[in-house]
């Protein structure tokens, strides 16, 4: 059990009863309210804010907050790694069910979720490691994904509802820090085991980490922040309380669309019905979504509240652009070493190292000076200004590009992502009510990986395109369906003239240029929402929520008292 942290008193409401049950319970405009009726108590405290007063809300501290924060750090790590090192059907199927986690993480106990996400996706790299056909792999990703959503998604709502407001933004900041190095290493890693070992090691090595996430969390009492119901009574209505048409109506939109823009150009001819079909059928199903939560309106998937709310719209779309950025310059730089410079996987992972670092150095450095200054803001406005500058930069690399300007450039690029990676979360506890916390940062989330997602989507759309087209230009005699069909690694392995070489070499680079103008284009969006964030401290927000409460001629106004429960 964590020590407790004495928040400051505030005077007790006149007309509230004490709590009969230790329950996660939020009052809102309470009233007054009958103590001799536990139902009308547990419904009367559907969540906000925190007040003091009747109890004291229960945050992790000491050793073991920093033993959760770790654990987590490790799981964050452990899935977007897993994520970046094969890119399959893993990062779709997280995005679908994003939006459901948020709502499954306000009706259950926030550990007992979170540990029962993880071991889904422990599960998904067990099958993916013992595969013996590519259905079972395929089978195992998704498993995997579903895994995906849940634990990277609790990892950022516990440490929102769990850790203490002054140590938020630090906690955050070393877990996403940690979290996207394993974006950046990702495929290098992959590339690594697959070349010297195995390709089954990419799965397999997520089962001994697993017992560290383990271990930080089983026995250490993470409470709840919400009002919560009886798993019973929960499941006795799922149905709406999920909002599972809400779910059925964006997660098939989502993968829809993903579908469409992965074999757009590729599969299937963009003017094919199949193309065209998959474009209408997600347009329509999201309109009909978009109607039915408003229909829903608080009870929806997305509630309306959190819509709304134009700190955590920007916030989202801040967490979607960086999340693009980041996974591009991921992905296509170790091709440009590779293939274009000629390197090993290991020298390219070497050459990818100033790019990871300041990421890291950044990511903590500003998860600390946020906590002291209070204000997120001009952190994120300056990192993405700068992601714009280092990815405008890295659209004019050259085959021959020197050493200093492909380090410098990285090494501005990480700083920049470590600025404002953090800040989208960092903003959502301050600018939402605990209850809407866990649907707002599955919110961020989900958008996070449509835009990994649609962004890995469209650079390749664009690369295949350019690549056939920059051929006939850079090496006439070649084949163009033959370097693509070589893939990014063989390309060198092909058996063509030497003196045509360079010219494939010159369209590679051309083309992962071309990738980098959508980087840039990204990152201008991440500019624009990141102005739009909000000018908030977040020291006297935390303030105004640990004082709600107070009492105003003998009633109370407002009064918003929570009980807790432990989980």
């Amino acid at each position: 059990m964590g020590q407790d942290e004495k928040l400051p008193s505030a005077p007790a409401p006149q007309s509230l009863p004490q709590p009969l049950h230790r329950g996660v319970a939020v009052v809102e405009d309470a009233g007054t309210v009958d103590p001799t009726n536990d139902l009308s108590l547990e419904t009367a405290v559907k969540g906000t804010t925190l007040a003091a007063g009747e109890d004291e809300r229960k945050f992790l501290a000491g050793i073991q907050m920093w033993l959760v924060a770790s654990s987590l750090t490790t799981a964050s790590f452990l899935v977007l790694l897993d994520n970046a090192t094969v890119a399959t059907v893993c990062f779709p199927v997280a995005a679908a069910i994003q939006p459901l986690v948020g709502k499954i993480y306000t009706q259950f106990r926030l550990k007992n979720v979170y540990l029962s996400f993880f071991f889904i996706f422990e599960l998904g790299s067990l099958i993916c490691g013992v595969a013996t056909s590519s259905t079972m792999l395929i089978v195992g990703r998704a498993v995997a994904g579903i895994g995906v959503a849940g634990v990277f998604a609790g990892a950022l709502i516990i440490i929102g509802v769990a850790v203490m407001p002054e140590q938020r933004a630090l906690v955050t900041g070393i877990c996403l820090s940690c979290a996207q190095l394993g974006i950046v290493i990702g495929p290098l890693i992959g590339g690594a085991l697959t070349e010297k070992v195995s390709w089954r090691w990419c799965f397999y090595i997520n089962l001994p980490l697993g017992a560290i996430v383990l271990g930080g969390t089983v026995f250490v009492t993470i409470a709840d922040q919400t009002a919560l119901r009886p798993a019973r009574d929960v499941m006795s209505t799922l149905y709406r309380s999920l909002d599972l048409v809400g779910f059925l109506l964006l997660s098939p939109s989502s993968i829809m669309l993903l579908l469409a823009l992965q074999w757009g150009g590729n599969a299937h001819a963009w003017s094919s019905a199949t193309i065209i079909g998959l474009f209408c059928g997600a347009g329509v199903l999201f309109l009909v979504f978009v109607t039915w939560e408003r229909r829903k309106g608080a009870d929806a998937l997305i509630p309306t509240p959190v819509v709304r709310n134009r700190v955590v719209v920007a916030s989202c779309l801040v967490a979607m652009s960086i999340m693009g950025a980041t996974i591009l310059a991921s992905y296509w730089m170790p091709i440009y070493f590779q293939t274009v410079r000629g390197k090993s996987p290991l020298t390219s992972g070497v050459y990818m190292l100033p790019n990871i670092i300041p990421s890291v150095v950044f990511g903590i450095l500003t998860g600390c000076l946020i906590g002291k200054v209070g204000y997120y803001l001009p952190f994120a406005v300056i990192g993405g200004a700068l992601t714009s500058v280092a990815t405008g930069l890295l659209s004019i690399l050259r085959t021959d590009s020197s050493t200093g300007y492909w380090i410098g450039v990285q090494f501005l690029l990480g700083a920049a992502r470590g600025l404002v990676l953090q800040t989208s979360f960092i903003s959502i506890p301050h600018a939402t009510t605990p209850a809407l916390v866990p649907t707002a940062v599955s919110m961020s989330i989900f958008c996070q990986y449509m835009g990994g997602a649609v962004s890995l989507s469209l650079a390749n759309v664009i690369f295949i395109s350019s690549l056939r087209s920059q051929l006939l230009i850079d090496a006439p005699g070649v084949d163009p369906r033959l370097i693509i069909e070589a893939g990014a690694y063989a390309v060198r392995d092909v058996s063509i003239p030497a003196e045509l070489l360079l010219g494939v070499l010159r369209a590679y680079c051309t083309s992962v240029n071309r990738v980098f103008y959508l980087a840039l284009a990204v990152s201008v969006l991440l500019f624009v929402s990141a102005c739009c964030s909000g000018w908030v401290d977040t020291r006297k927000t935390t303030k105004d929520k640990e004082c709600a409460g107070e009492t105003s001629g003998g009633q109370t106004t407002s009064t918003k008292t929570q009980v807790w429960r432990e989980s």
